[in-house]
């Protein structure tokens, strides 16, 4: 078939609405050299064929047929010989980035992993064939519907990606070389479609490893909090291929960028996922909201979530997570008593400075922490000066100097005298500080309750950030790929500042975004922004800092975030007075304080 050249828009129902779908035309499988990332959206030609490689036997680019019809192709990896070839658990890696990357004539790696790490049978944030066939695991990697020579439609993530790996699971229970017990597991956007599968239970499916994935298409994917985030998507999206078209959800977003029943059918049904699931995320990266709201909200009695600080690659190829991942397949694919079940539900890495951690792994019974007590940061703008701008602030005595190192303060009591400071919207920035007195560990649920006016236009894109200050006023980054990150944050558009009022809580307002509100002149609204769970310790002098803009700080970074903002004139913020704007902020207690004995 060749590739169709026009868009194509087909009507499809979602039970209470029915919503135009656009699909662009697929485009020719990438060239070498236009491939963004080594191995993402490669698929080579068609080969279907046996051999054995390293003990392992390869079955390539085998039939598989959904309910439909439609044909996909999978790649199977056994163990060789006569009697490893049957009675086996199989590890299920499906989504459309290829599903044999190594056959690229280009080098296969991921950042921050090194060479070797892994063999050329692993797909793209997906399992290592080399790995576990020799654990006496299957593997098998699928391409999804309508990518590389899968017949279809792409689908990007979505009941059809649940449908089509349920039948794909129910396939491989049923071959003469299955134990019947299929798991799952991949990093990203291998990891997002879990959630499909999973809530569609199949009988095959005894568990899941969602290692780092997004949860949320709209608010996480193709929005951050109603921003525009095109270059990410076209980005993952760019170099997929395939025999028919692709779901263009950057069309869907800019035809409907309001949420409708197509954006609800984006997110997944957490609420039939019952089998046991190990999940990851990445204080650092972009999936930890999807990770771990699908640790909420699934219904597994047998659940396992795991924070970290690393990003999501060398943290799944690390010889230590590779193990600990192997005892939970033993236990649920393969039904070894090994004591999995005594691992804490929780474990979480604290944070401290570059590549320091102050805790690894430190055991915990849920997330967030019951023991969490939310506190409130008050924003005090007197005095304050915005990064590069010359603005003079009300309530505090004016000035015309440059006073890009003057910020605001963050007070632990409530400020009784209004002011304000403005920036230049698309420039500038201001920061609002408070040095803290003893130790404090702050994990967990963050939120910036704001008073804020757009002086010149009718819209403002709001960036947060919270960072990390040692005693001099120097930034205290983490590090991530041995690259500074820039902090947690938070983002909103607001006109979408209408909050979700059954989803949201008091630690983590959720955006309904089915009403625009533009701001009028001289409007003073207030919004309720949360932040990306966050884990972190600051030391007895260390300052923490909110830092507020229209853009995002980031210089240097391989994956390339952009936005589609809509900022023009100044950004004011209000505080004091009767506008109590505040930084909300988890502090965890130690478990046990004794004098100078502190155990936390």
């Amino acid at each position: 078939m060749s590739n169709p050249d026009s868009i194509l828009e087909i009507i499809e129902d979602f039970g209470h609405e029915k919503v135009a779908v656009i699909y662009r035309p697929s485009p020719p499988s990438p060239t070498p050299d236009k491939l963004l990332i080594d191995g993402l959206g490669y698929h080579p030609p068609m080969n279907p064929r046996t051999y054995v490689e390293d003990g392992i036997r390869v079955d390539q680019d085998v039939a598989v047929k959904m309910r439909d019809g439609t044909i996909i192709y999978v790649d199977v990896y056994r163990p060789d010989g006569a009697e490893s070839l049957y009675n086996l658990p199989t590890i299920l890696a499906w989504c459309f980035f290829g599903k044999r990357p190594g056959d690229s004539p280009k080098t296969w790696q991921a950042f921050g992993v090194p060479p070797e790490t892994f063999s050329k049978m692993a797909r793209f944030e997906g399992p290592d064939p080399a790995y576990w066939c020799k654990k006496g695991y299957a593997v098998v990697n699928a391409d999804s519907r309508g990518a590389g020579h899968s017949e279809g439609n792409l689908v990007i993530w979505g009941p059809q990606d649940g449908q089509d790996g349920a039948d794909t699971v129910d396939w491989i229970a049923g071959q003469v070389w299955s134990n019947g017990k299929v798991g799952m597991f991949g990093n990203s956007g291998l990891a997002m479609v879990q959630w499909w599968i999973a809530a569609e239970q199949p009988a095959g499916l005894a568990c899941i490893a969602p290692w780092e994935g997004l949860s949320d298409i709209y608010r996480e994917f193709v929005t951050e909090n109603g921003i525009p985030c095109p270059g990410f998507v076209n980005f993952v999206m760019g170099a997929q291929s395939g025999p028919g078209y692709i779901e263009d959800v950057v069309g869907m977003l800019k035809e409907y960028p309001m949420w409708n029943a197509y954006w609800e059918s984006k997110v997944p049904n957490f609420a039939k996922i019952r089998i046991p699931a190990y999940i990851t995320g990445s204080w650092s990266h972009l999936h930890l909201n999807g990770s771990v709201r699908g640790f909420r909200k699934i219904r597994s009695p047998k659940k396992w979530l795991r924070i970290h600080r690393e990003f999501e690659w060398p943290d799944t190829y690390a010889w230590w997570n590779q193990q600990d991942l192997k005892l939970f397949y033993d236990r649920y694919l393969k039904g070894v008593r090994n004591g999995w079940e005594l691992t804490p539900r929780v474990r979480l890495e604290i944070m401290d400075a570059f590549e320091y951690d102050f805790q690894i792994n430190r055991p915990e019974k849920e997330f967030p922490l019951a023991r969490t007590q939310y506190r409130k940061l008050y924003l005090d703008a007197s005095g304050a000066q915005p990064s590069g701008d010359a603005a003079t602030q009300e309530g505090a005595p004016g000035s015309t100097a440059d006073l890009s190192l003057t910020g605001g303060s963050l007070s632990w009591d409530s400020v009784p005298a209004e002011s304000q400071v403005s920036y230049d919207a698309r420039e500038g920035l201001t920061t609002f500080d408070i040095t803290f007195t003893e130790d404090i560990e702050l994990t967990g649920f963050w939120k910036a309750h704001l008073w804020v006016e757009a002086d010149g236009h009718d819209e403002m894109d709001l960036f947060l950030t919270i960072q990390k200050l040692d005693q001099n006023g120097n930034f205290l980054p983490t590090s991530v790929l041995d690259e500074p990150h820039p902090g947690a944050w938070g983002r909103l558009r607001v006109s979408h500042r209408g909050l979700d009022e059954e989803a949201s809580t008091d630690y983590q307002p959720i955006h309904s975004h089915r009403v625009e509100e533009r701001l009028k002149p001289g409007e003073i609204v207030l919004v309720q922004i949360a932040f990306f769970p966050y884990g972190r310790i600051w030391h007895k002098g260390e300052k923490l800092r909110l830092q507020i803009a229209g853009r995002y700080f980031r210089e240097g970074w391989f994956e390339p975030f952009s936005w589609d903002t809509d900022n023009k004139g100044k950004h004011v913020m209000h505080t004091g007075g009767k506008y109590d704007s505040f930084l909300q902020i988890p502090v965890v207690p130690p478990r046990y304080k004794a004098g100078d004995y502190i155990y936390r």
